[in-house]
């Protein structure tokens, strides 16, 4: 079609009724229910809803019956309006691509507020104010007029609400440059529509008293504080109050507006973490120049641009990507950023995880962090908005995976690489990365090995990179074994790779052409060497430490460093960083085919061993002993006299010691990810004992918070292998793993129902140490669900069981727990004294950790008896160990203690901060039910402040948490929001 033939682009909007023209024309876009689905698309930008999705957003909680033939129906009947290829299928549901820039008039409206920023950030208040204006004559009467359903009334919401702001940004702009009378007017009909927006109001004021109405500026005052109190019980909030004040002093600084000064910034983090560019680099200049013209493009602010670019395993995607983007560093001066999404992989990165971590890397605190990927992916745009960043996404599985991983704003841009094409991600410039020329090959050959060398055996050579199917990672493998054997010829390595057997055939079998190019690399290691590859392939996990590594080999920490540098080497295994080292998802495949193919029990006549030196079996094993001693030794550190060490499954290989604790957490949360994954790999057979014992002592990692969902996760998986094992002692102790899971997560029926039976299969089994823990478990959960007697008699079982042990630890924390029971009682005598009991003991032991544990019994004893000094001393002093100990969940259990104290000591202020504290570290940790009595209590503090609407706010979602789950403080609650309760 000819440009003078082209149709007009298409145009929507949204900032009033939902239209969608073609130049001049205006499309019939159907029923209400139609462009309802149209908006929900549009407001998308792009991204995929699904057929549930918009269901829910058209029809809510009650959808008709034939609710998805209607959305079907609707999107073929849009479909025939809108150009071909705007309104796409896709994975069930369908979106709205490939529209031009400013096609939709909430995106130009984004644009221009953005647009706006950056001129009043550098003084520039015209520019911001026009572009201001036209942001806001987009607006066009009410947004989505007309379109019904709960999706429209939310973003109706919404969009009204952030067109006030930018009303009140320019009107604070127009003050700014001294239009004060002309802003009168425009405020006094604002301030009426909109008579309880108090921004609003304090404009007017300063309006009116630069414009030399100081008595009607006092007299908005006056109104608004009546209005506030008659309507919503509360006094105006400190700014208006403030402004009042000056204007009565008539302040000489409200006189004529100053000059805008800029506020102060925090320099911004700029990461850096593309991983090194390899030094020998070859090849691959027309990619290099395309690829580094697609991001300049991006860098210049007049797109985002996305690259992917798309290959087999081994064809060097990783390695074009990084040098690009090193070639690219200076267009990009707000920072690089970089993930390996272990798309190849069975377990392929979340999108989730990913943004968190890119979001801590551009300065984003965790307490800041939302926990939803929408959120998550919301937020990254939004930090990324008026930077120029260039993000690597390397390894991806699909499209899907990566899209909330785009930065969205123009000035920056992103690299992708992938085994698939992604031809499903809209406005990609995608790259098919095909193996190296002959040429390319021989150099790249060359410059590993050395000029010298290749010269005088150039055929040799050819041979070599041919045999090699000239792909890259196989030609570095080759290379860089004759480059590590000066004895041998070319020639000599030219003989060992022409077995065709071994590699032709496979080389041709789509992704066992990896495989057969990592054989080529894997023949040729040394016998130990090889050895190392074969078995350190066996576990799950991320990457592997040294220490774990030696365990696996059996071999000295020097031998085994030795062997995985020279794997290194061989581009076989990556360094991840000092001491820990990691597989490609693929290459960690092909080292378990080669172990299930080369790795046999020992022969006859072999010495023997504990679990045999060499094959697959005992190398695991003894990565589990080495995890198991490991993990027992923090947990001796952490908890000395907890004789839960000595009812542990008995271990043939030994583990790291410590000095400290910090030095034993230190490992702990290091080594996280993959001991975790590792114990769900080894739920089955002999293995499972020890597994479980193993979950048992990384119980820190479910308390702190970081690794809570992975724990939960492996605690299941052990459950069910014991189950089905009908092994009582593993189901006994991986039921208390579970129930401490529980607990931790609030939800206190389920952690009841697995204690219960852990107690019953401990004593069927009669293993002591699950029967001890199971009934001191009970005994809290009893406490939290009000059954205080039982309680009672839980904990003094418990007590009992732990002296039978002679478990003092254990006994101390029974005896604490016992305290919380008699308070809960009313007994605050004995609860003061079983506290001050549980202390001595820890003390004793030097067990620093649960001794805050009993400085938290002792601070809740002390409070409900009055002793409120005494009770925030003890609080505190349990606070700053478990901050030390990175235990999140007592951490902010604690706030919110300390929080209660000083709320009975009448000092509202501070509850409230602490409370705030505490919702904040228990974010993502502690369940619901933890949640609302931090609220119930900040509500509490905020009532005592003088702040009945927050406090009401507080309140009702305390009520709704608890109704939820069925808990007796709903009725707590209820009673505080009654008109005549008193706090």
């Amino acid at each position: 079609m000819s440009p003078a033939t082209a149709p007009a682009p298409l145009r929507f909007s949204v900032l009033g009724p939902v239209r969608a023209r073609r130049g001049e024309e205006l499309l019939n876009t159907g029923s209400p229910q139609q462009r309802a689905l149209l908006a929900a698309l549009l407001l998308r930008e792009g991204r995929t809803a699904t057929a549930a999705e918009l269901i829910d957003a058209l029809w809510g909680e009650e959808p008709p019956s034939q609710a998805l033939a209607a959305v079907r129906t609707y999107a073929s009947r849009l479909r025939k309006v809108l150009d071909t290829g705007v309104l796409v299928s896709e994975s069930g549901g369908y979106a709205i691509r490939g529209l031009g820039e400013d096609a939709l008039d909430l995106a130009a409206a984004q644009e221009l507020a953005t647009e706006a920023e950056k001129a009043r950030s550098t003084g520039d208040l015209c520019h911001a104010r026009d572009a201001l204006t036209r942001a806001l004559a987009l607006w066009d009467g009410e947004v989505l007029a007309g379109v019904p359903g709960p999706y429209a009334e939310a973003q109706r919401v919404r969009l009204q609400e952030w067109r006030l702001q930018l009303l009140e940004t320019r009107l604070d702009m127009d003050l700014e440059q001294g239009c004060h009378a002309e802003a009168v007017s425009e405020l006094t009909a604002l301030t009426a529509e909109h008579p309880l927006r108090e921004r609003l109001r304090e404009l007017l004021m300063l309006a009116l008293y630069r414009s030399g109405r100081q008595a009607e500026a006092l007299a908005v005052y006056a109104d608004t504080r009546r209005l506030l109190a008659d309507e919503l019980g509360v006094d105006p909030r400190p700014g208006l109050r403030e402004l009042q004040q000056r204007i009565l002093q008539a302040d000489p600084g409200l006189a004529a507006p100053s000059s805008p000064q800029p506020e102060p910034v925090a320099a911004p983090v700029r990461p850096a973490q593309l991983p090194a560019t390899v030094p020998d680099f070859t090849g691959r200049a027309s990619f290099v120049t395309e690829l580094s013209q697609v991001l300049a493009s991006g860098s210049e602010g007049h797109v985002m641009a996305v690259s992917a670019l798309a290959g087999i395993g081994g064809v060097g995607k990783t390695t074009l990507a990084v040098h690009v983007a090193h070639q690219c560093r200076a267009a990009f001066p707000d920072g690089q950023l970089y993930v390996d999404l272990q798309g190849a992989g069975s377990r392929a990165a979340e999108p989730e995880t990913v943004l968190g971590a890119f979001l801590r890397a551009l300065g984003t605190a965790d307490s800041a962090i939302p926990d939803s990927l929408q959120e998550r992916s919301a937020l990254y745009r939004s930090v990324l908005n008026g930077r120029r960043v260039l993000v690597l996404l390397d390894n991806a599985r699909d499209a899907a995976q990566i899209r909330p991983l785009l930065p969205g704003t123009e000035g920056c841009a992103a690299l992708v690489t992938s085994r698939v094409r992604m031809v499903d991600l809209a406005g990609a410039h995608l790259v098919d990365l095909d193996v190296m020329s002959p040429d390319e090959a021989l150099q790249l050959f060359t410059k590993i090995v050395g000029e010298e060398r290749v010269a005088s055996e150039r055929k040799a050579a050819l041979d070599v990179v041919a045999a090699c199917g000239f792909l890259p990672l196989a030609i570095r493998i080759a290379a860089s074994r004759l480059a590590a054997r000066r004895t041998w010829t070319v020639s000599v390595l030219a003989a060992k790779l022409a077995d065709e057997r071994r590699r032709l055939d496979e080389l041709q079998a789509g992704d066992l052409a990896v495989k057969a190019t990592f054989e080529l690399g894997y023949g040729q290691l040394e016998p130990a060497q090889a050895r190392a590859f074969r078995l350190l392939g066996l576990a799950d996990g991320p990457d592997i430490s040294l220490a774990a590594a030696a365990a696996v080999l059996d071999l000295p920490a020097e031998d085994t460093e030795d062997l995985l540098e020279a794997l290194v080497d061989t581009s076989l295994l990556e360094s991840a960083a000092p001491g820990r080292y990691r597989f490609h998802d693929l290459v960690r495949l092909y080292a378990r085919a080669c172990a299930e193919r080369d790795e046999w029990p020992p022969s006859v006549g072999a010495p023997p061993t504990p679990f045999g030196q060499w094959g697959r079996e005992a190398a695991m094993s003894r990565l589990l002993d080495f995890y198991l001693a490991t993990a027992a030794a923090v947990y001796a550190i952490e908890r000395p006299g907890d004789r839960l060490v000595e009812h542990l499954e008995e271990i043939r290989y030994p583990g790291l010691s410590f000095e400290d604790r910090h030095t034993a957490q230190d490992w702990l949360y290091a080594e996280a990810n993959a001991l975790l994954a590792f114990v769900q790999q080894c739920a089955k057979g002999a293995l499972l004992r020890r597994a479980v014992d193993l979950l048992w002592v990384a119980k820190d990692l479910a308390e702190s918070g970081a690794n809570s969902k992975q724990y939960e996760v492996a605690a299941v998986a052990l459950r069910d292998a014991a189950d089905a094992a009908d092994d009582p002692r593993s189901r006994a102790r991986a039921l208390t793993t579970l129930t401490n899971v529980h607990l931790v997560a609030g939800r206190f029926e389920q952690a009841d129902a697995e204690a219960r039976l852990a107690m019953e299969l401990a004593h069927a089994a009669d293993d002591l140490a699950p029967r001890c823990w199971a009934a001191n478990d009970r005994g809290i959960i009893a406490l939290y669900q009000g059954r205080h007697p039982e309680g009672e008699a839980y904990l003094k079982e418990a007590i009992e069981s732990f002296r039978l042990d002679r478990n003092l630890a254990g006994e101390a924390s029974a005896l604490c727990n016992l305290s919380r029971i008699h308070l809960a009682m009313g007994q605050s005598t004995s609860a003061v004294e079983l506290a001050q009991q549980g202390i001595v003991i820890y003390d004793r032991l030097g067990h620093a950790l649960r001794g805050a544990n009993g400085r938290y019994a002792l601070g809740l004893a002390l409070t409900g008896q009055g002793r409120l000094d005494a009770a925030v001393d003890r609080l505190t002093e349990a606070l700053e160990v478990f901050r030390d100990s990175r235990q999140r969940l007592w951490e902010g259990m604690t706030l919110f203690r300390l929080a209660e104290a000083h709320l009975v000591g009448h000092r509202p202020a501070q509850a409230a901060a602490l409370t705030e504290q505490a919702l904040a570290v228990l974010r993502g940790i502690g369940g619901e039910w933890r949640r609302g009595n931090v609220l119930t209590v900040l509500g509490r503090a905020l009532s005592g402040l003088g702040q009945p609407g927050r406090a009401e706010a507080c309140w009702q979602e305390a009520l709704g948490i608890f109704e939820q789950l069925g808990s007796p403080e709903a009725a707590d609650v209820r009673l505080l929001l009654t008109p005549s309760a008193t706090v």
